[in-house]
């Protein structure tokens, strides 16, 4: 009796094996296509626990059909890749590479630069969610927007390769590069030349150096695609950037997104994630850009949603052109850089917009060790102030008590800009601080709090 009851337990033992093996091996073959088609085992395998299913259903909640846009062939391309920099892994310097001569026009080692590929392989560093979610089938096109002035060859070139690489062709409109009055001789015929096997790319050439903000509204000016994309001069996208960075926008063209923007080493080219990856961007009293942590109400189970950000970074982001130009672009009397990003992030918010970051995007950029060329016109502290006194109302008090010399500063006419936000019945910037952003107040109080105590110590 005792042996016949052991034979039933090893047989319904046995079964029970064979029905979770079967179950589990269907998700391991699913991931393990995946990974045929260019992912890596150790990146791309599911484990029991892991959201498959619910990344699945997202799909098809809101009854919208969605496919997966990711560019498979490109992937294994890059996967076979071989050679200095591939996989965004380091090339360092050496020798006379670390000599200054290969910073001085550039800020950033442009000896390592030129001699890694124009098509360089890139790692997956996106949440694994990222890697099985789907898209919206319908997808509007987008004209990407790249300003430049004395930039770098090869690290120009590459932009443009890995943006032509690494975007679904149906969803590249254009790439118009703006060039801000450049002087160095590899941007003039020579550029002109290398463009002519790209009939996607435009180059629009500027008769007096601009600066960056009204050298991006020359190229929003001529672009023609339904979406603008906003990028660097000296980036490199990743597998998939486009459709998460888009899709939001397609849902609600008063969204503006930002992808995640990776950090490409300035000396060696080495492509890693910023430190704390997906933060919201802040900013202290005295305007200078912040990054702080997601507060737990607005952080999503799924690290594959957007989120909201109350101020965008400025150098990247995506919006519906029409909105952009509805809202007022950016203020016209903003010269050259600095503060862009505040104005547009307030008057997004506060005149019923919203602003996302996209987790499944990246794009990585070169932070420069220092500004090469010279500045122009009145400086940051005059693009504040606008900012400021058209935004800002009562809580401008507190950039003035930080930079009391702004005070006197001439901003020149905002008549028009204050204009505008009446027009849009735009709401008061103590909401856009208590209920768009009051983890800012958080990090960084309006008001700074007395000592606890006082004295002196004996």
């Amino acid at each position: 009796m005792r042996f016949k009851f052991k034979k039933l337990l090893a047989v319904v033992f046995l079964f029970l094996v064979f029905i979770f093996t079967k179950q589990f091996s269907g998700i391991l073959l699913k991931s393990r296509n995946v990974n045929h088609q260019g992912q890596s085992n150790q990146d791309s395998l599911l484990e029991v626990g892991d959201t498959w299913d619910n990344t699945l259903s997202k799909t098809s909640k809101d009854g919208k059909e969605r496919k997966d846009w990711h560019n498979y062939e490109q992937i294994n391309k890059d996967l076979n890749r071989k050679g200095p920099g591939e996989n965004g892994k380091p090339l360092r310097p050496t020798g006379s590479e670390t000599a200054s001569d290969a910073y001085k026009d550039n800020g950033f080692n442009i000896v390592i630069s030129d001699k890694i590929s124009l098509d360089r392989s890139l790692p997956d560093i996106r949440a694994k969610q990222c890697q099985f979610r789907k898209y919206l089938s319908q997808l509007p096109s987008a004209s990407i927007i790249i300003p430049f002035h004395n930039e770098g060859w090869s690290t120009l070139l590459r932009s443009i390769h890995s943006l032509i690489n690494r975007t679904p062709a149906e969803l590249l409109h254009e790439i118009i590069l703006v060039d801000d009055f450049s002087s160095m001789s590899h941007l003039g015929a020579k550029l002109d030349e290398y463009l002519k096997d790209y009939p996607k790319v435009k180059l629009i050439r500027l008769r007096k150096r601009e600066g960056l903000i009204r050298a991006r509204l020359s190229g929003v000016d001529a672009a023609t695609g339904q979406i603008m994309v906003i990028l660097d001069s000296h980036i490199e996208v990743t597998s998939n950037w486009l459709p998460p960075l888009i899709e939001p926008i397609a849902l609600n063209r008063t969204a503006i997104t930002c992808p995640m923007i990776d950090v490409i080493n300035n000396e060696n080219f080495q492509y890693n994630t910023q430190a704390g990856d997906a933060m919201r961007g802040a900013f202290d009293w005295e305007l200078y850009y912040k990054r702080i942590p997601i507060p737990a109400d607005k952080r999503s189970s799924d690290p594959s949603d957007p989120f909201e950000d109350p101020v965008m970074a400025g150098g990247l982001f995506a919006a519906d052109r029409s909105y952009f130009l509805e809202i007022g672009q950016y203020d016209p009397g903003l010269e050259i850089w600095g503060g862009e990003q505040y104005e547009l992030s307030f008057k997004v918010w506060m005149c019923g917009g919203r602003i996302l970051d996209s987790p499944c995007s990246r794009v990585g950029h070169i932070y420069r060790k220092f500004v090469p060329y010279k500045s122009i016109g009145g400086g940051v502290n005059r693009n504040y102030k606008r900012v400021a006194e058209v935004w800002m109302d009562e809580y401008k008090e507190y950039l003035y008590k930080k930079r009391p010399h702004m005070r006197g500063l001439n901003m020149g006419d905002i008549s028009q800009q204050k204009k505008l936000r009446e027009d849009m019945k735009c709401k008061s910037f103590h909401w856009f601080m208590t209920e768009v952003a009051p983890d800012i107040l958080k990090y960084y109080p309006a008001e700074i709090p007395s000592p606890a105590a006082w004295g002196n110590v004996s």
